[in-house]
C-alpha cells in the first residue's frame, strides 16, 4: 500500500512522509499539497503498525480534520477513525472531561460561547457599578482573552505592577476585578469559555505531573498542523506532550502567519529549531495552485520581510498572464471597474461566477463592491461576514433613518427605542406596545404620548426619544440625505457608541458606519441624480437589499466577496485584490513597527496566492472618508511586485477632469445588459440668468433647458401616483427621465 500513495507525491513530499521518527519541521508553501502530505504521513505510520490511538493530530478547523481523517481512512480503512485528530479546544476538552475532577471541576462542564462570557461580564459590570460605555463587555473579554492566551493567571494579573499601570493608563483600573469576578463565577457554575480549555489544560499539566506522564505515553506521535497560527498557550501543551518521545512533527507556512490580533505568535514557528536541535526540515517549494507569473510576483513581495525561513516557491505550471494593476479615481469608481471585468471575463472565457473572489482588507470595503456588482445584475455571496446591509449596526442606523421617515414604521421603531441605551427597558417597551393595542392607537403615537401611560422619569425619557425623531424629520425636510444621516449619525450617539468600543469587531462596526456614510455621499454627489432626499435613498437601498441580495443568496452561481483572512486556505480561479492603498493595505494601524508591517506583507503574500490562474490589483486615488473625499497614495506593496510580473493596464491623466477608464468602459459597455449602459454628462453651463420655469403645463414636443443636460426636447409625461416624470431627449447626454416636482427646466 505505501508503494501506491508514495508514487503519488514529490521527492520532498515523499521525504517528509517517510520521516516519522523525532522532531521534523515541514515548511509548505503555498499550493504545495500540505494537506496530502500530512494524510500520508498519518497514513504511513498506521501501515508501519503504529496505533492510531498512540497519534495526536491538531487542526485549526473542524473541517480540515473531518476532511484529513476522510482521506485517511480511503488509503487505511476505518482504523482511522481510532485517531485523536480535532482541533485544539475539541480535544482539549475531551481531555478535561475525562480529569476535570483534578482541577476542580465537574465532569459535564459547560463551555462557555463570547455571548454567554459577555452576557456574564455585563452583569459582573452592572453589579460593580462600573460604567458599562468604559467596561464594554467585548473590550473586557478581549483583554482577559489575551491574559489566558499568555498563561496569566488571575493572580498574576491583579499582582503585576506593569498590568495594572496598563489598566490605568486605559482608565479602566478595575479589569483585574473583573477579570476575578469573572473567573469565580465561571468556576461557581461549573463553566469554562474557549481560552479556558487552553488554559486550563496547562493548568493540569503543570500542576498534576502524573496526568502530563499519562497522555505523554498516550501521544507518541504528534502532529500539528498550521503551526504558524499558534500562540503561546498552544504551542506550551504541544511542547510539554512530546517532551518524552520527541516525535513531533509541525506543518505550516511562515509566510502565511496573519493571526497576531488573536494571539497567534509566529516565533513558534521562526525558533522550533531551538527546541529540538535534532530537528529535521522538509520544505515544500512546487506550487500546484498557481501560474508561473503568481508564484514569481508573490516571492518578490515576501523576500522583503526580514523575519522568515527561506524557501524558494516555484511552479511548473504555465506561465499565465501577467497581473494587471487597474488604478481609480475613486472607490465607487474602483467598484465599476472590476464589476465590469469580472462580467468580459466570464462572458468572453466562458466561465462561471464561482470562479471569481473580490478579497479585501476589511469588511466595510464590500459596499462599493456590492453596488457595482447588483448594477450589473451579477449574483454575489458574502464570506465571513454579512451583507453590508445585513449587518446589526448598519440596520440600527438604516432604522434610525426610516423612522425619520415614516414614524410609523414599528420594527425600525422597536429596534432603536433604547439604542444606544436611553433608560427605556424591555418591561417598558412591552407595557407601550400593550398600550397601543388596547387603546388601537400605533406605537408611535403611544411614543409620542409616553407621560400620558408612564410615570413621568419614563414617560419623559420616552417622550424624549420621539422628539429627537421629530428633529430628524424637520432637518431632513430641509436637507440632503448624507447632511441629515451624518447628523443623525453622531445625534443620536450611534458614533459615539461605537467609537468608545475599541475591540476588532467594535472598529470594524465603527469602520461601517462611516462606510455607511461615504455611501450616502455618493448618492447625493452623482450628478444625474435629482433627488438626493433621505426618502428616495432610503428607497433605493431598500429595492436592492429585499430583492437582490435575497436572489444572490439562492443562486449557487455567484461571485465571492471577503476579507483577505476569511480567505486563507481557499483558491479561486480569478482573484481581484482591492483597496491597495497605503493606510487601508498596509492598514494605518499595521506600520507603527517592523512586525505589524511584515504582518500586513505576509496578508498580502496570502491573498496573491489564492489566484490560480488570473490576479487584479486595484487602487483608488480618492476615497471616501467620513462623507469627505480624500486623497490615496497607492500600497508600498505594489512597488514591491517585481515589474517584470506586473502590467499596469491603465493610468489616469493628472487634471484630466475625465475617469482614465473611459475609453475602457465604452469598450465593455457593449457586452453588458441595456439597463447598466450610461451616458456620462459633459458638465453644461447654463447661462448667468437662468430661472426655472413652472413645468404644471408642460406638455410633449416643447423645448427644455436644464442646468446640467443643456438642451433638450420633451418627449413623454408619465403620471403615476400623483407624480408626473418627464422624457426628455437631450443633445449632449441623450435621453433622461425627470422628476418634474424636482427636476429644474427652463420652457423656451
Amino acid at each position: 500500500m505505501a508503494l501506491d500513495y508514495l508514487k503519488l507525491l514529490n521527492a520532498s513530499q515523499a521525504a517528509a512522509v517517510m520521516q516519522t521518527e523525532g522532531p521534523c519541521m515541514i515548511i509548505a508553501g503555498a499550493g504545495s499539497g500540505k494537506t496530502r502530505v500530512l494524510t500520508y504521513r498519518i497514513a504511513h505510520l498506521l501501515e508501519q503498525g503504529v496505533d492510531p490511538f498512540n497519534i495526536l493530530a491538531l487542526t485549526f478547523t473542524n473541517k480540515a480534520a473531518k476532511e484529513m481523517r476522510a482521506r485517511i481512512e480511503k488509503v487505511v480503512g476505518p482504523e482511522a477513525k481510532n485517531l485523536w485528530m480535532g482541533t485544539f479546544h475539541s480535544i482539549f476538552a475531551r481531555i478535561l472531561r475525562s480529569e476535570a475532577d483534578k482541577i476542580g471541576f465537574p465532569r459535564h462542564f459547560t463551555i462557555y460561547d463570547t455571548q454567554d462570557s459577555k452576557t456574564l461580564i455585563t452583569q459582573i459590570v452592572k453589579e460593580m457599578d462600573l460604567d458599562d460605555k468604559l467596561y464594554k463587555p467585548s473590550m473586557v473579554l478581549g483583554r482577559i482573552s489575551a491574559a489566558k492566551n499568555k498563561l496569566i493567571s488571575v493572580q498574576q494579573y491583579v499582582n503585576d505592577p506593569v498590568i495594572r499601570q496598563d489598566d490605568e493608563a486605559a482608565l479602566r483600573p478595575k479589569i483585574g476585578a473583573i477579570y476575578q469576578q469573572y473567573a469565580a463565577r465561571c468556576f461557581k457554575a461549573g463553566a469554562m469559555d474557549f481560552d479556558d480549555l487552553l488554559f486550563n489544560t496547562n493548568v493540569l499539566f503543570k500542576d498534576h505531573v502524573d496526568v502530563l506522564n499519562k497522555y505523554q505515553n498516550i501521544f507518541k506521535f504528534v502532529m500539528v498542523d498550521e503551526y504558524q497560527d499558534t500562540n503561546y498557550s498552544q504551542y506550551l501543551i504541544t511542547r510539554k506532550l512530546a517532551a518524552k518521545e520527541r516525535n513531533i512533527c509541525v506543518v505550516g507556512d511562515d509566510a502565511q502567519s496573519i493571526y497576531a490580533f488573536r494571539g497567534a505568535d509566529i516565533t513558534n514557528i521562526l525558533n522550533f529549531e531551538k527546541d529540538y536541535p535534532e530537528l529535521q526540515v522538509f520544505k515544500l517549494e512546487q506550487n500546484y495552485r498557481s501560474t508561473k507569473n503568481i508564484v514569481r510576483a508573490a516571492n518578490s513581495v515576501i523576500k522583503n520581510n526580514k523575519a522568515q525561513l527561506r524557501k524558494d516557491v516555484f511552479s511548473d505550471n504555465e506561465e499565465g498572464p501577467l497581473i494587471e494593476v487597474l488604478k481609480a479615481a475613486s472607490d465607487n469608481e474602483e467598484g465599476k471597474l472590476v464589476a465590469n471585468s469580472i462580467y468580459e471575463d466570464k462572458m468572453n472565457l466562458h466561465l462561471s461566477y464561482n470562479d471569481f473572489a473580490i478579497l479585501y482588507r476589511t469588511n466595510a470595503q464590500s459596499r462599493a463592491m456590492e453596488e457595482a456588482l447588483r448594477k450589473l445584475n451579477i449574483k454575489y455571496k458574502i464570506i465571513g461576514g454579512l451583507s453590508f446591509y445585513q449587518r446589526k449596526e448598519i440596520k440600527d442606523m438604516v432604522a434610525y433613518l426610516r423612522l425619520t421617515v415614516n414614524h410609523n414604521d414599528e420594527q425600525a421603531l422597536r429596534r432603536i427605542i433604547n439604542y444606544p441605551k436611553r433608560g427605556i427597558g424591555d418591561t417598558t417597551i412591552s407595557k407601550l406596545i400593550t398600550t397601543g393595542e388596547e387603546t388601537n392607537h400605533s406605537l408611535w403615537e403611544v411614543v409620542s404620548n409616553a407621560n400620558t401611560f408612564l410615570h413621568a422619569r419614563i414617560g419623559n425619557a420616552v417622550e424624549g426619544f420621539a422628539d429627537q425623531i421629530k428633529s430628524y424629520a424637520v432637518l431632513a425636510a430641509k436637507e440632503d440625505a448624507f447632511e441629515t444621516a451624518k447628523f443623525i449619525a453622531k445625534n443620536s450617539g450611534m458614533i459615539e457608541d461605537l467609537y468608545a468600543d475599541k475591540s476588532i469587531e467594535g472598529l470594524s462596526r465603527y469602520e461601517n458606519i462611516q462606510e455607511l456614510l461615504n455611501g450616502i455621499k455618493e448618492y447625493v454627489d452623482d450628478p444625474e441624480r435629482e433627488d438626493k432626499s433621505l426618502a428616495s435613498f432610503l428607497q433605493d437601498i431598500a429595492l436592492v437589499t429585499d430583492t437582490d441580495l435575497k436572489d444572490a443568496k439562492d443562486d449557487g452561481d455567484s461571485v465571492t466577496l471577503m476579507t483577505i483572512h476569511s480567505a486563507k486556505g481557499l483558491e479561486f480561479r480569478h482573484v481581484y485584490i482591492v483597496g491597495l492603498e497605503e493606510n487601508l493595505f498596509p492598514s494605518q494601524m499595521m506600520i507603527t513597527s517592523r512586525a505589524d508591517l511584515e504582518e500586513e506583507r505576509r496578508l498580502f503574500y496570502v491573498a496573491i496566492t489564492r489566484a490560480e490562474k488570473k490576479l487584479v490589483l486595484t487602487y483608488a486615488t480618492s476615497r471616501y472618508q467620513w462623507g469627505n473625499l480624500r486623497s490615496c497614495e497607492k500600497s508600498r506593496f505594489l512597488d514591491e511586485i517585481d515589474p517584470q510580473y506586473v502590467d499596469f493596464k491603465f493610468s489616469a491623466g493628472p487634471g484630466s477632469g475625465e475617469s482614465p477608464f473611459g475609453h475602457v468602459l465604452e469598450r465593455r459597455s457593449n457586452l453588458l445588459p441595456t439597463p447598466a449602459r450610461k451616458t456620462v454628462a459633459k458638465g453644461y453651463s447654463p447661462p448667468a440668468d437662468f430661472q426655472p420655469s413652472d413645468t404644471s403645463n408642460l406638455a410633449a414636443g416643447q423645448r427644455v433647458e436644464h442646468p446640467k443636460f443643456g438642451f433638450g426636447t420633451v418627449t413623454k409625461l408619465e403620471t403615476q401616483q400623483g407624480s408626473t416624470k418627464a422624457i426628455i431627449q437631450f443633445e449632449e447626454v441623450g435621453e433622461k427621465t425627470l422628476l418634474l416636482s424636482f427636476a429644474k427646466l427652463r420652457v423656451l
